[in-house]
C-alpha cells in the first residue's frame, strides 16, 4: 500500500520505515485495549506513538478502515469518535477534530463529536474538518479547507486558492513590515 501510494518509496523494505505504519500498528492495537477498557495503557501507546511517528495522534478510541494511508504523517489529527473508512488518504497536518468543548459539553452523552470519512476519500494538506459531519465516499477536500459540513460522496472541496499580489509600493512594504513587528513583539507567533 505505501510503495503503491508514495511515490518516493520504491521497496517493501523502505515502506517499512515510513512513519505511518507504527502510528496505524499502534493504533490498531491501542484501539482493541480501548475497547476492552483499558483506557490508560491505550492512550500510554497513543502518546507514544505520536512521539516515534512525527505527531501522528489517533485516539485510541477512532475507528480505521482497511488500507488507511497517512502520507508524511507530520501534525495529523484523528480524534476520539472519528470514523475513517477504507483505502482513505490522509496527508500531513490533517485534523479530524470536534468543534469544541464549548459544544460538545451539550451533546447528549456517547452522541459523536468528530466526523466519519466515507471510503476512498482523499483529505489534502492542512484540511480541517470539525464536528460530526460526514465526508462521502469518494470524495477529494482540498488542502487547506475548513469543513463544517457534510460533504456529498463524490464532491469537491476546495480552499480559495491565495492572490497573487503585485509588487508592494515601498509605503506599502513599510506599513507590512510595521504589522510584523507588531505581531512579533506581541507574542503571537
Amino acid at each position: 500500500m505505501i510503495v503503491a501510494r508514495d511515490p518516493s518509496i520504491r521497496t517493501r523494505a523502505e515502506a517499512l520505515l515510513h512513519p505511518a505504519l507504527p502510528a496505524l500498528w499502534t493504533h490498531r492495537l491501542a484501539h482493541v485495549l480501548q475497547n476492552r477498557g483499558h483506557r490508560q495503557s491505550a492512550r500510554t501507546l497513543a502518546y507514544l506513538a505520536r512521539a516515534v511517528t512525527g505527531g501522528i495522534e489517533i485516539h485510541p478510541g477512532a475507528r480505521l478502515g482497511r488500507r488507511v494511508f497517512i502520507d508524511h504523517g507530520a501534525a495529523v489529527v484523528i480524534g476520539e469518535t472519528a470514523e475513517v473508512g477504507d483505502d482513505v488518504t490522509i496527508f500531513h497536518q490533517v485534523t479530524l477534530g470536534a468543534v469544541g468543548w464549548w459544544r460538545d459539553d451539550r451533546r447528549e452523552t456517547g452522541a459523536r463529536r468528530h466526523p466519519v470519512v466515507g471510503n476512498r476519500v482523499v483529505i489534502g494538506t492542512s484540511a480541517i474538518v470539525l464536528g460530526p459531519v460526514t465526508i462521502g465516499d469518494d470524495a477529494l477536500v482540498g488542502a487547506g479547507s475548513l469543513v463544517l459540513t457534510d460533504v456529498p460522496p463524490g464532491a469537491r472541496v476546495m480552499a480559495r486558492a491565495a492572490d497573487v499580489v503585485p509588487q508592494l509600493s515601498a509605503e506599502d512594504r513599510e506599513e507590512s513590515a510595521q504589522l510584523l513587528r507588531a505581531l512579533a513583539t506581541s507574542g503571537c507567533w
